[in-house]
């Protein structure tokens, strides 16, 4: 198996820059994989990672150009249409907004580029396929639908005594407003009082977590774009104020948060990789493949924030503790 990748050196909006190296042999035919990806986190990279060593592990030759839209959907749309300036085979979403800019893109193609999502909560919701079960466009994917549900009670295994808890999320982001509701559903169903707080962008990050902060016993954050890379202050607003923070995202956890229960981001991507090489060889029209969805899940939990927190780590967790 052959393969030649093509390597990210830096982007900035509207220029891409990437350059070259390995190379194919033979006459064999090199399918060309455009890869965007909302912007760099570690869960977002972990998919990235896992479906670019899967693909690359199939029986035919793959050349991928990765670019990051750095968050920015003007970004994106601009990297949705070098894709299809350049005719590739097939484009990765990593993430909501990176997989509906490519369908934006390719809506109006008499032959749309089959598009393979990753790391995207719910693809109907924002119009990207019609069922989970049939796609019906020119995209299907593997959903990172965390059980919120289970996250949101684990909460009252590590604070016996909640009866308030806040959730923060970014309004603007699908999957974060999704989960956000899920939460706010268990946290009726369980008798507790919430504070929601929202932010537009990282830059209210720390006006809102200190104000909700300052209302409850704990914090919920959903998958969350903005609140994944800002999660070092959010430990230290945790820090300050006592309040121990949950959120639904393993690398969150470990950069700020007390406890999860989470998938594998990088099997995500590699699940993704194994739909996307069944549209490559022809073996199945993409819109016909179900979205896929993990059912492997595991917790890990962050002993320093504990620690710091005085929180007591409950028995049936003491296996996934990790000292950062």
């Amino acid at each position: 198996m052959k393969k030649r990748l093509l390597a990210l050196l830096l982007v900035v909006p509207f220029v891409f820059t990437s350059a070259a190296y390995g190379s194919g042999e033979g006459d064999n035919r090199v399918f060309r994989i455009g890869v965007i990806q909302i912007m760099e986190h570690p869960a977002m990279d972990a998919a990235r990672n896992g479906f670019i060593d899967a693909l690359s592990a199939e029986d035919f030759n793959v050349e991928f150009d990765y670019l990051s839209g750095q968050g920015d959907a003007a970004t994106l749309t601009s990297i949705a249409q070098r894709f299809v300036n350049n005719n590739v085979d097939l484009i990765a979403g990593v993430g909501t907004g990176a997989a509906v800019a490519a369908a934006a893109e390719t809506a109006s193609m008499a032959n749309p580029i089959p598009i393979v999502g990753m790391a995207i909560t719910n693809y109907v919701r924002p119009g990207l396929a019609e069922t989970n079960e049939r796609p019906g466009f020119n995209i299907t994917g593997a959903s990172n639908a965390k059980p919120v549900a289970a996250q949101v009670e684990m909460i009252a295994e590590f604070i016996p005594h909640i009866q308030t808890i806040g959730i923060i999320y970014s309004s603007g982001e699908p999957n974060a407003v999704i989960q956000a509701e899920l939460a706010k559903e268990t946290a009726r169903a369980l008798g507790w009082e919430y504070h929601v707080g929202t932010v537009a962008s990282t830059a209210e990050i720390q006006q809102v977590t200190l104000s909700v902060a300052n209302q409850v016993d704990a914090i919920y954050i959903p998958t969350d774009n903005n609140f994944a890379v800002s999660m070092a202050l959010v430990g230290q607003i945790s820090r300050d104020t006592g309040v121990p923070v949950f959120a639904a995202e393993t690398s969150m956890v470990r950069t700020g948060g007390i406890a999860t229960m989470s998938i594998c981001y990088y099997d995500l991507g590699a699940s993704a990789a194994r739909q996307a090489a069944q549209v490559l060889r022809g073996e199945a029209i993409v819109g016909e493949i179900p979205i896929y969805f993990s059912t492997s899940f595991y917790y890990i939990v962050n002993g320093y924030m504990a620690e710091q927190l005085g929180i007591a780590i409950p028995q049936r967790f003491q296996a996934y503790v990790e000292w950062n």
